[in-house]
């Protein structure tokens, strides 16, 4: 490979999907600049009309974009098209969420004016995308900043261009100017040189936990910049009494397992109560062990694909035996399937006799369960993390529920559904190393432009009444 160029490569084959040179970090962000003040000066109405034309090309678009989505992440092709609509039905929540979240707003005061609040743009727009979600995400991003008035740059994952440089196309066709989208291509260097340049005006992350935390320490100088990040999680799910061990198994595998475990909200750790482990956790190895792993056309369908690339399954079947050397169980063994591709059987294994359990996201099928006997316990264990993205409770009362949700540490927190499947409707995002209290989705709005206190008046009216000499 060329050292100016980025090849993506198909993880089910190893065949090369595309290729294409890296882009210029100063001529694009100077691009954006000189696009931005016209797009920001076109009314709300023409933003939005715009916004709606990309999700009719996107509607157009939808069998090529999905197949692109399933060769470059190796999804699924049924998972892919689901991500095609969530791009789709993204745009009508931000309209929605614009209006909700940065409404204008009028006070008549009398004699004092009018009080005003208005929103405006912050300028030119950095979205670093991740590879899991290569369309969705991103573009959870990209139509608020739009709707909002931002220019925006944006910088695909270098294991994704391709499906980053077809949503592009679709924002291009539908009219929106190729210089206020536009596509950076580029690896790590050109993120972290997009991140620091002087005419970006704030920094829209995606990613690992790893590179977010790089980026809020790149910028933790320059509070002038907006920096929006959604970072990844260490999960929990708690199972607690519950007849439906059918379900409650279903649940947990679909939490674990959806995307071969490569979703931030993925149900990393089972933390079940000791007198439901052998029912619940018998169902969830005999539910696994009936999981499909396939390439994304494969018929029958599979439920996963492989994971992102050989690097990764590598570091997880490392993760698998460092967990096993250090006092882990294993009730699921993660197993190559295929060689020289990154294929991974999904992976269960019980780590409670592991005393310093690592805090780190596994991304990827596997699965870790903790036995636990009292539901204080199972709280604590559940906020044994560094991160607070999402939790679960399965099973339980009412008022478990309520004690839970109470007092979890999570910005997602579920009762009786999987940890995974969040909705753009409602605002996505957690704590601890999970974000930085800038959650997205539905209030992607609120950090997309910045609000404007005005008083005004039609002319100018003013006395000192105290203080002064009489004349």
């Amino acid at each position: 490979m060329a050292a100016a160029e980025i090849v993506s490569f198909e993880p089910a084959t190893g065949a090369e999907v595309w290729r294409g040179k890296i882009g210029d970090v100063d001529e694009v962000v100077a691009r954006a600049r000189r696009a931005w003040p016209a797009w920001a000066a076109q009314p709300l109405a023409t933003r939005i009309e715009l916004v709606r034309r990309f999700a009719n090309e996107v509607r157009k678009d939808a069998d090529k974009l999905a197949t692109m989505i399933s060769r470059e992440t190796g999804k699924p092709l049924w998972e892919a098209r689901t991500e095609v609509e969530s791009v789709v039905n993204k745009v009508e929540i931000s309209i929605r969420a614009y209006a909700d979240r940065t409404s204008q707003r009028k006070l008549d005061s009398a004699m004092q004016g009018t009080a005003a609040l208005r929103h405006k743009p912050h300028g030119v727009l950095a979205v670093l995308g991740p590879y899991n979600f290569p369309a969705h995400l991103p573009n959870g991003h990209i139509v608020p900043a739009l709707i909002a008035g931002n220019a925006v740059v944006f910088k695909p994952s270098e294991k994704t261009p391709a499906t980053g440089e077809m949503l592009a196309q679709c924002f291009h066709r539908a009219g929106i100017s190729a210089a206020v989208v536009q596509v950076l291509i580029g690896g790590p260097t050109e993120g972290q040189a997009l991140v620091a340049h002087d005419g970006i005006d704030g920094v829209l992350f995606t990613g690992s936990a790893h590179a977010g935390i790089a980026i809020n320490r790149k910028l933790a100088s320059n509070p002038g910049k907006i920096v929006a990040l959604e970072m990844g999680g260490n999960n929990p799910i708690v199972v607690w009494d519950t007849p439906k061990i059918e379900d409650a198994a279903t649940l947990i595998v679909q939490s674990a397992f959806t995307s071969a475990g490569q979703r931030c909200t993925a149900g990393r750790r089972l933390i079940i109560k000791a007198s439901m482990y052998d029912a619940v956790v018998g169902e969830v190895k005999r539910l696994a062990d009936r999981i499909i792993v396939g390439a994304p056309f494969d018929e029958p369908a599979p439920f996963m694909g492989p994971v992102i690339d050989n690097r990764t399954a590598d570091g997880l079947t490392e993760s698998f035996v460092y967990l096993l050397s250090s006092g882990g169980r294993p009730i699921k063994h993660m197993v190559r399937l295929q060689e020289g591709l990154p294929f991974l059987s999904p992976a269960i294994i019980d780590v409670t006799g592991i005393a310093e359990r690592p805090d780190v996201e596994l991304f990827g099928p596997l699965l870790q369960v903790v036995k636990i006997d009292d539901f204080d316990e199972a709280i604590a264990e559940a906020n044994n993390t560094r991160f607070g993205l999402s939790a679960s409770l399965i099973g339980g009362r009412p008022e478990d529920y309520n004690r839970f949700w109470a007092n979890i540490r999570a910005g997602v927190v579920n009762w009786n559904r999987p940890t995974n499947g969040a909705s753009s409707a409602a605002p996505f995002g957690g704590v601890g190393l999970s974000g930085n209290h800038r959650p997205s989705a539905y209030y992607a709005a609120d950090y997309c432009a910045y609000p404007v206190a005005s008083t005004e008046m039609d002319q100018p009216r003013a006395s000192i009444g105290v203080g002064l000499r009489s004349e």
